[in-house]
C-alpha cells in the first residue's frame, strides 16, 4: 500500500491583527476539508467567497477561497488557501477547526516547502533563495535572492552538467570503440568543453563571498587613534545617537555596530576601540578585537589627525580621512561628524566602492554552493590531467568527469544533501 503525507494547515501569513490571514492546507485530503468547511470546492485558481462553518454548522468567518489542484500548486500537492479576516480569534477558530478533521495536522516550520522539493516543483537552490527571499531586507537583497528564487543558480548549474555529460560520453565512446578505428578525434571539443566549464565555475566561485555579503552585509570598520571622532562620525552615519561620545580617549573599549542601507546595500557600520599601546588590559582587549573585525571587514575608514602616521596598514580601496574638519585651517580631504561636514560625500564614496564590489557577485551565493562547484572544479582538474596521458587512462579521466557531475547535482539537492535539509528547513516560519 503507498504511503500517503498527512495532509497539512498552517497560518501562512504573520500571526497577529491584520486586515487579511491566510490559511493554507494541503495534501490528498484538501477536498474533504473544503467540503466540510464551506462546501462545494471552487473552480481551480478562481476565489470565490465562501461561508465558513465548524462541524456543528456554526459560523466560523466569511472567506475568500482558492483551490489549486494537483501538480498546479507550490507544494504539487492539491492545495487550498482560506483568506480570512485578520482577527486572532477568527484564525484561531479556523485553525482549530481544521485540527479536528481525520488526517489532518498543523505543518512544521518549512513543511509546505520541502513538499515543493520533495515533488519537484523547487530545487534546493530554489529553496534557498526563497528563504533568502523572505529573510531579504533591501534591494539588492531581494534581487539576488529572487534570481536564486527564479531558478537561474539550477539553469546555470544544468548546462554544466549538460556539457560534461557530453564530454564523458564522447570519451567513453572512444573507450568503447578502443578496438576499432573511430573516425573523428574527440580531443578537441572534449576539451573546449571541459575548458568552458571550468571558467565559468572560477567565475561563479570568485563571486560566492560577495554573494554572501549582499545577503548577510558588508561591513565598514572606522579606524583611527583614540579620540580622534570616530563615534562621532558613526553618530552621524546613523543619524542617532548609537554611541558614547565624550572629551576622554578611550571611551569606546568594544566594537559597537550599526546596521544600515547604503543604495540598497545592506551595511554594517563598527566603531573600534581607538588604535593605541596601553597598559589597561579591558582596552588592550578591545584595541584587539578592533583589529580583528578590521582586517575582516569589507572596507576600512580611517581617521587621523594632521601629520599623524596611520597605525594600521590601508589597503588601496579603504578610505582615508583627516579628522575634525571644524578645527582645521585647511580641510580639504577632512571630515567633520560634529557639523556633518564631508559626511554625505563619504557616504557617497563608501557606497560607490561597496556598489564595485557587488558587482562582482555571480548567481551563487552560499559556502555551500562555493564547496559543490570547487569540488566539481578539482575534479575537472584532475580530469583533463588524466586525460592528457592517453587513452589508456580515458576511462579513470571519465570517472573524474562523473564527480564532477555530481558535484554539480549536490548544488540543487539531486544528491548528497540529505544531512542539509533539517538544517535548511528549520530557519523557515511555520506555513512556509
Amino acid at each position: 500500500m503507498a504511503y500517503v503525507p498527512d495532509t497539512i494547515f498552517a497560518l501562512a501569513t504573520a500571526p497577529g491583527k491584520a486586515g487579511v490571514a491566510v490559511v493554507r492546507v494541503s495534501g490528498s485530503r484538501v477536498a474533504e476539508a473544503g467540503r466540510a468547511l464551506f462546501g462545494a470546492l471552487p473552480k481551480p485558481r478562481f476565489a470565490a467567497l465562501k461561508l465558513l462553518k465548524d462541524a456543528k454548522g456554526r459560523r466560523l468567518d466569511q472567506a475568500l477561497v482558492l483551490y489549486f489542484e494537483e501538480k498546479a500548486s507550490f507544494t504539487g500537492e492539491e492545495v487550498l488557501e482560506l483568506h480570512l479576516h485578520g482577527s486572532t480569534a477568527v484564525v484561531n477558530a479556523v485553525l482549530r477547526e481544521l485540527s479536528e478533521m481525520e488526517g489532518l495536522r498543523l505543518a512544521e516550520a518549512g513543511e509546505f516547502t520541502r513538499r515543493a522539493l520533495e515533488n519537484g516543483c523547487l530545487d534546493l537552490a530554489q529553496v534557498e533563495g526563497l528563504a533568502d527571499l523572505i529573510d531579504a531586507e533591501t534591494e539588492a537583497q531581494r534581487r539576488q535572492a529572487l534570481r536564486v528564487l527564479s531558478g537561474d543558480l539550477g539553469e546555470l548549474a544544468g548546462k554544466w552538467r549538460t556539457d560534461l555529460i557530453r564530454a564523458a560520453a564522447l570519451i567513453e565512446a572512444t573507450i568503447d570503440f578502443a578496438d576499432e578505428d573511430v573516425p573523428v578525434d574527440v580531443t578537441p571539443e572534449v576539451t573546449a568543453l571541459l575548458s568552458g566549464v571550468r571558467a565559468e565555475l572560477d567565475t561563479e566561485i570568485t563571486g560566492v563571498d560577495t554573494a554572501e555579503r549582499i545577503r548577510t552585509g558588508f561591513e565598514v570598520a572606522i579606524l583611527g587613534a583614540p579620540n580622534v571622532g570616530k563615534s562621532t562620525l558613526l553618530n552621524a552615519l546613523a543619524g542617532r545617537e548609537a554611541a558614547i561620545t565624550s572629551e576622554y580617549a578611550g571611551t569606546t573599549r568594544d566594537v559597537i555596530e550599526v546596521r544600515m542601507e547604503l543604495n540598497g546595500l545592506p551595511v554594517t557600520l563598527l566603531d573600534t576601540a581607538g588604535l593605541r599601546e596601553t597598559d589597561d588590559h579591558v582596552e588592550g582587549i578591545g584595541i584587539q578585537r578592533a583589529r580583528e573585525r578590521a582586517e575582516a571587514a569589507d572596507l576600512r575608514v580611517f581617521l587621523k589627525s594632521e601629520g599623524e602616521e596611520l597605525d594600521f596598514t590601508p589597503l588601496p580601496d579603504d578610505v582615508i580621512r583627516s579628522a575634525k574638519a571644524d578645527m582645521l585651517a585647511d580641510p580639504q580631504n577632512a571630515i567633520s561628524g560634529k557639523t556633518g561636514f564631508g559626511v554625505s560625500e563619504l557616504v557617497s564614496e563608501i557606497t560607490e566602492k561597496l556598489s564595485e564590489q557587488a558587482g562582482r557577485s555571480g548567481v551563487a551565493t552560499r559556502e555551500r554552493h562555493r564547496i559543490a562547484m570547487k569540488r566539481a572544479s578539482d575534479a575537472l582538474d584532475a580530469g583533463r590531467a588524466i586525460l592528457a596521458l592517453g587513452p589508456d587512462h580515458y576511462d579513470i579521466g571519465a570517472e573524474e568527469l562523473r564527480s564532477a557531475i555530481r558535484a554539480l547535482d549536490s548544488i540543487v539537492g539531486h544528491v548528497d544533501v540529505e544531512n542539509l535539509l533539517d538544517e535548511i528547513f528549520s530557519s523557515f516560519c511555520i506555513g512556509k
